[in-house]
């Protein structure tokens, strides 16, 4: 039986679309006729209005059909999908050994961790029984955890896959497929394993898949894996939070340390996460700003899952307000209060921006994100910016450093960010957790200083010299 009533039918699309229309009068969780246990759990958790991709989606899903559902992160997709799986849910039945009800497929394991927590939490009175399947750890206590069957399992699709094969898990009585942050999962190169799990599932099961954003290889899959999807949407494709605000600093490649240094600081940003294209750069990264005085750790796919989560937990917790990562981290880190994201590597897939500074600006604060770009890199921003349909504009690394308004979080009125090149600080302005703005000055023997050019194009940008220490500017000619 399945956990939702599937609509099959000719008025399946007219009346799913009319469910969507009617859908944007809901202004309360109570108004989707969700479970009392369900709301109660979403009171308790302080979660009183629903999102415009949840008003638009759990009514969908409520009814059955299978759906697509396009929207930022940070805009409670996970929500729009557990809930109304969780209402399903509500109605126990007994379980064969070794299965699950509902797959949800991740891909990365924090992220994993993160939709198992939530499921968690708005299930708290249902009594459900939820696993994680992940890779990083030992499979034994996962394999013991399926042996009695479980409602709901989460899991990326390599681990999913070695317990299928390892005969620790069958997919047939699977009811509800659901495929989050897909366009992410096939950027990770996951699409053979998913086609493979996908071929293992029951042919009548509901699927969901959400994405931030819609590339053509998405559509092609839904076209594949869905039955008469209905699509939500709440922004445009690839588009960005509206309350973020992105800049741009041209910088040689060898001088990216010492700017990013003088970004930290002049900045004095909160919480604040880094990335790069490679973990090597990541590990490099964390060492040059420790040797600096500030305070960072990374997190990539080198790591071991205690590593991670030990460096996750530290930058939640604000025990470290600088988190080095690579793209493993783009997705799913549901960090409350990030200001600012830098990309250290300007990314070279478009979508990957998107993913990198949706981090900030979540749950309707705001958050500046800022790209130190060099020369190879320009081809990159020149697909970022024809993605998102907007000129990043360029800061002079020479201007004043301002601050991003503390108000501004909440209003979403940023100010603009800036480098300021060649400040003195003393060893005690060097801490993590207070990094103040300081006079300008000379800097010491052991740093690198910065000197600001002009592009042909007049834009400014960073050169490293070893022997330079004030700020000049000049045509490259």
């Amino acid at each position: 039986m399945s956990i939702i009533a599937r609509n099959e039918g000719p008025l399946h699309a007219a009346a799913t679309t009319a469910r969507a229309i009617e859908s944007f009068l809901l202004t309360s969780f109570h108004d989707f006729g969700l479970n009392d246990a369900i709301t109660r759990a979403l009171a308790e958790e302080k979660y009183f209005t629903p999102t415009p991709i949840q008003v638009q989606t759990i009514p969908l899903v409520m009814a059955g059909g299978d759906v697509i559902g396009i929207a930022q992160t940070g805009t409670g997709k996970t929500a729009a999908f557990a809930l109304p799986i969780l209402h399903g849910l509500a109605s126990q039945q007994q379980l064969p050994r070794k299965s699950c009800r509902v797959l949800v497929l991740s891909p990365t394991r924090e992220l994993s961790s993160q939709i198992l927590d939530s499921f968690r939490a708005y299930g708290r009175h249902l009594g459900i029984r939820a696993a994680l399947a992940i890779g990083g750890v030992s499979m034994g206590n996962q394999v013991r955890a399926l042996l009695g069957g479980v409602d709901v399992l989460v899991a990326t699709p390599g681990r999913l896959l070695d317990l299928v094969k390892g005969n620790a898990l069958r997919l047939d009585n699977v009811e509800c497929l659901v495929l989050d942050e897909a366009d992410r999962m096939l950027d990770m190169g996951f699409i053979h394993d998913i086609r493979k799990i996908v071929a293992k599932l029951p042919a009548g099961r509901q699927t969901l898949m959400f994405s931030a954003t819609m590339p053509r290889a998405i559509a092609d899959l839904a076209a594949q894996m869905l039955r008469n999807p209905v699509r939500a949407a709440v922004a445009p494709v690839a588009s960005t939070a509206e309350r973020i605000e992105q800049r741009l600093i041209r910088v040689d490649r060898a001088a990216k340390p010492a700017a990013l240094v003088d970004l930290l600081r002049g900045e004095a940003p909160g919480r604040t996460l880094i990335f790069t294209r490679t973990k090597h750069g990541a590990d490099k990264v964390v060492r040059h700003l420790i040797r600096t005085g500030i305070a960072a750790s990374a997190i990539h796919g080198n790591k071991s899952q205690n590593q991670r989560e030990r460096a996750l937990a530290a930058f939640r917790d604000g025990e470290v307000r600088i988190l080095v990562a690579t793209d493993i981290a783009a997705r799913g880190i549901d960090v409350d209060g990030i200001s600012h994201v830098i990309n250290f590597d300007v990314p070279n897939v478009p979508e990957t921006y998107v993913h990198r500074i949706g981090r900030t600006a979540r749950a309707g604060a705001a958050g500046i994100a800022i790209s130190l770009c060099d020369r190879e890199e320009t081809a990159y921003v020149r697909d970022i910016e024809k993605l998102i349909r907007r000129s990043i504009p360029v800061i002079d690394p020479a201007a004043p450093a301002r601050r991003l308004d503390p108000a501004g979080m909440k209003a979403g009125i940023g100010h603009p960010p800036t480098v300021r090149a060649g400040k003195q600080r003393s060893p005690r302005d060097s801490s993590a957790h207070k990094q103040p703005r300081s006079d300008h000055g000379s800097r010491g023997t052991s740093s690198i200083a910065s000197v600001a050019f002009m592009h042909r194009d007049g834009s400014p940008a960073y050169r490293s010299s070893s022997h330079a220490a004030t700020v000049t500017a000049h045509s490259k000619d």
